[in-house]
């Protein structure tokens, strides 16, 4: 079984890798294109659009097909989409690669979570979705330095080296994945739209995803230029703004780790309001910090606390509803890049038009409030949280 977990978080260190790669390379792309920083951003928000795009039909879809055949299929399209990064000699060429990279990961990932119960014992079921967490976080923390300590050399190799990875990975899940056809329940014919009615009509979650929305916005509208503005700011190097990442998601990766543990001391409430709190206050004074040691220590400590706030979210949508978690996995996935798109976009105009970064960590403080307060006042906190932190301890 642990041939599994360690495919499943390969596969999830890739996509995270792919997903944030552009970012420290934003300075170096936007030369190489010729590009105006109002526009940049979109060299991430073409991936992401694709894959918020895609996930809203890829869960439900994939749900009536053999799972294997989806993450395989899904994996060569990650692949070639992704080395074809490597070549693209036009602003519009890289955006359309990038693009096709994000749908290929909305049909690759929701199946690694899909998959987990239905190749792991019961056992071992939340053992390995941790794993598979896990993978996201280490990208986070080594996939993105690396790609840049790459780019170093010459701006393409980390695309083609993602796409090399992520096809040799697809070939070894041909060899040891089972086939995972559906059940004859799941392969009759569903409205996809059925599946998301019980979300749509609930309050409560129409309330939390919109919260989930805000979270993003202002976590994806920060992290979206902040290599640009490192560069800009400290005359960092590609490979000095790759050391910085490292750290930051090293904190990622931490909070991940003590999620459970907060939980058993604060109680999901506490800890979530708390650190959302903390969150709104490092934003708004980060962007004025001096130096790169005061700087990077106060975004190691926001990461820190997204590691540990993201998961428990995740918690606690995935506990509105037991009988579509998967949908509610791509429904979450989809919002988190379609806010990971609009913020990207509103990171350009702000850095331009606003007064540079410092107007980024407002909007992103402001963001993160009206977060909280979505998740209070719309009741996702509260009412099922000694259920669901019952479930946080039994899993950790």
């Amino acid at each position: 079984m642990l041939k599994y977990s360690v495919l499943f978080f390969l596969i999830m260190f890739m996509i995270g890798t792919d997903t944030f790669l552009i970012s420290p390379l934003l300075p170096t792309l936007q030369a190489q294109y010729d590009v105006s920083t109002s526009i940049a951003g979109w060299m991430i928000g073409a991936y992401t659009l694709g894959s918020a795009l895609f996930a809203l039909i890829a869960g439900p879809l994939s749900d009536g097909w053999n799972r294997r055949t989806v993450m395989i299929s899904g994996l060569v399209a990650f692949s070639i989409s992704t080395a074809l990064c490597g070549f693209a000699d036009s602003f519009e060429t890289m955006l359309l690669f990038r693009f096709l990279a994000g749908v290929s990961a909305a049909f690759t990932a929701p199946q690694v979570w899909a998959s987990i119960p239905a190749v792991m014992p019961a056992a071992r079921i939340a053992k390995t979705m941790g794993i598979a967490f896990g993978g996201l976080a280490a990208a986070q923390a080594l996939g993105v330095p690396i790609g840049s300590w790459l780019a170093a050399s010459d701006w393409p190799v980390p695309f083609w080296t993602i796409g090399t990875a992520s096809l040799l990975l697809a070939a070894v899940a041909f060899y040891l994945l089972p086939n995972m056809k559906p059940s004859r329940q799941n392969g009759q014919s569903t409205s996809i739209l059925s599946r998301y009615t019980p979300l749509i009509t609930n309050g409560k979650a129409r309330g939390g995803f919109f919260a989930y929305l805000l979270l993003h916005l202002g976590s994806g509208t920060a992290v979206a230029f902040i290599g640009k503005w490192m560069a800009d700011r400290f005359e960092l190097s590609v490979g000095g703004i790759g050391n910085v990442m490292m750290c930051l998601g090293f904190g990622t990766l931490l909070g991940s780790i003590i999620s459970s543990a907060i939980v058993r001391k604060l109680g999901i409430t506490t800890a979530v309001t708390a650190g959302m709190l903390l969150i709104v206050a490092l934003y708004a004074v980060g962007p004025h910090a001096a130096g790169i040691p005061m700087t990077t220590a106060i975004y190691f400590i926001i990461f820190t606390i997204l590691g540990v706030i993201f998961p428990l979210v995740m918690g606690l949508l995935t506990a509105l509803n037991a009988s579509i978690r998967g949908t509610i996995s791509s429904l979450a996935n989809s919002t988190m890049n379609g806010a990971n798109t609009l913020g990207a976009w509103l990171a350009g105009i702000l850095y331009v038009q606003f007064g540079g970064y410092e107007a980024i960590g407002i909007f992103s403080a402001i963001c993160i409030a009206l977060s909280l307060g979505s998740f209070r006042i719309g009741g996702l906190l509260g009412s099922k949280e000694m259920q669901t932190g019952q479930q946080t301890k039994s899993a950790s």
